[in-house]
């Protein structure tokens, strides 16, 4: 039974209709009483945002990292509220025993509201307290909806807000999504890494502006693509640590109102022992409920490697084009069949899909820049969209890493004899010899060679300008490459 799709009108006749049976139960709030299916673990405020947020067809469960620290906030809210004594230990238990079945992935099926959604998050954190109310009335032998045990607002939302709870569950949310991310990219630097070892000494034409310019070795050009995706991974790990600062017992804008004086710390420790982080609270919580300037920095973290994997598949589908009339330095595993009417053809499709992804990351990075200016006064109320974007970013940028590794950089040949015959005339090589036969002498040879097609090496010997063995040793790999 699917109370996902956003087209439902969740309305008294819907929710009688989809509900096992036709059962129903009724919840009351301030704005009146709903029937609600009486299986469902959430209630009348889900309810009300399914009617008023049927926008992207997407439910919050669909970033399950996001779901998972909600629940380690919950949890920790909970076990600080029982240590300082604003909460019974009996209902504080029950709230950690459902956190914990939410954390191993227990009930995703029950956060249902979009993804896309108004009033800054207060939706999300309702969903929350409502299935984590409801699943503890049930361990506690009652029915889903009699709050007067367990209450989603007095006992699952104590001494906490929307305005705290939620940024920090998406941080928590988000360092377990990167540290999946890094895992990815880790893997495909060593797959550059292990194909640039494998293609040692291998000279090509190394080109610049798309012209030929100096030789180069097919070591070196992979190489440089682990290398730069390792500078990436430093910088997110970086990112984790800023992410460890929380603003949890601020509440409503961070002066602390509605909580308790030792909540703050006392959430802190239990956070951190929850999760493993070095949780820290901000220095200044009114100043860290407004400030967003983490999500951004990791928006454009996102967007850069985005941008470097990109250009690397810009270059791998150079490399590989032809296989006549292209470039065809290297062959790139060939993936499913490429064209419905010409035989025989293969496409980079591997390559091509992670420069959509880069640029629907792209995309994501303008979204957060808009959504973090819209901040007004002592909130931003656009931490929903931020969320969508960070999301939706690190978990297609690591899709399209791993199938960018598995099914084609592990599969890359190179095609040597074209490389050997591509070096063997090339021109660009008597930029090596320019210290030992001048500028000038060198400038004429190339143009003569690039005349009469020539080999360098033998034009070169036959101007007397230098000898055989002199030459050899000038135009060694070793020389031309500085490797």
């Amino acid at each position: 039974m699917d109370f996902h799709r956003a087209d439902l009108a969740f309305d008294q006749s819907i929710h009688t209709t989809m509900a096992d049976g036709g059962v129903t139960r009724v919840e009351t709030d301030s704005l009146g009483s709903r029937n609600i299916p009486a299986r469902a673990y959430w209630g009348i405020n889900v309810s009300r945002a399914l009617d008023n947020f049927a926008i992207s067809g997407r439910p919050i469960s669909v970033y399950p990292d996001f779901i998972y620290g909600y629940a380690c906030v919950k949890q920790a809210a909970a076990r600080a509220n029982a240590e300082i004594g604003t909460l019974e230990k009996t209902r504080a238990e029950l709230i950690d025993r459902a956190c914990e079945e939410i954390k191993d992935g227990k009930l995703l099926q029950e956060f249902v509201v979009d993804v896309i959604q108004g009033g800054a998050g207060t939706s999300t954190n309702m969903n929350v307290n409502e299935v984590i109310a409801n699943r503890g009335l049930e361990l506690a032998g009652h029915p889903r909806g009699a709050y007067e045990h367990l209450h989603p607002n007095d006992d699952v939302n104590r001494s906490q807000s929307t305005n705290d709870t939620y940024p920090t569950a998406l941080k928590v949310g988000l360092c377990l999504s990167i540290q999946r991310f890094l895992a990815q990219l880790g893997s495909l630097e060593k797959a550059f890494d292990d194909k640039a070892h494998e293609f040692k000494g291998i000279l090509k034409v190394g080109r610049t502006q798309l012209m030929d310019a100096v030789p180069m070795t097919l070591e070196q050009e992979l190489e440089s693509f682990a290398i730069t995706l390792a500078e990436d991974h430093a910088h997110f790990e970086g990112l984790i640590r800023e992410l460890c600062e929380i603003n949890l017992g601020g509440t409503a804008i961070g002066t602390g109102i509605a909580a308790d004086p030792r909540f703050p710390e006392a959430a802190r420790r239990h956070l951190a022992n929850i999760t493993g982080h070095e949780i820290r609270t901000a220095a200044n919580l009114v100043e860290a409920t407004t400030d967003v300037g983490v999500f951004m920095e990791l928006s454009g973290a996102l967007k850069r490697t985005a941008m470097k994997l990109s250009k690397i598949c810009n270059d791998l589908r150079l490399l590989g084009s032809g296989p006549q009339a292209g470039l065809a330095e290297i062959n790139l595993p060939a993936r499913q069949a490429g064209s419905s009417i010409m035989p025989g053809k293969v496409n980079p499709v591997i390559p091509e899909v992670v420069n959509e992804v880069a640029f629907v990351v792209a995309g994501a990075d303008v979204t957060m820049t808009m959504a973090a200016e819209a901040g007004q006064l002592q909130l931003n109320a656009f931490e929903p969209v931020m969320a969508h974007a960070l999301f939706n970013s690190l978990t297609w940028m690591t899709a399209a890493i791993m199938t960018l590794r598995v099914n084609c950089v592990a599969g890359i040949t190179a095609n040597e004899a074209r490389l050997a015959r591509q070096v063997g005339s090339f021109v660009g090589v008597i930029t090596a010899l320019i210290p030992h036969i001048g500028y000038a002498n060198a400038a004429e040879l190339a143009k003569q060679a690039l005349t009469t097609d020539e080999n360098i090496a033998d034009l070169v010997v036959r101007s007397g300008l230098l000898k055989r063995d002199e030459v050899d040793e000038l135009m060694s790999p070793e020389r031309l490459t500085r490797h």
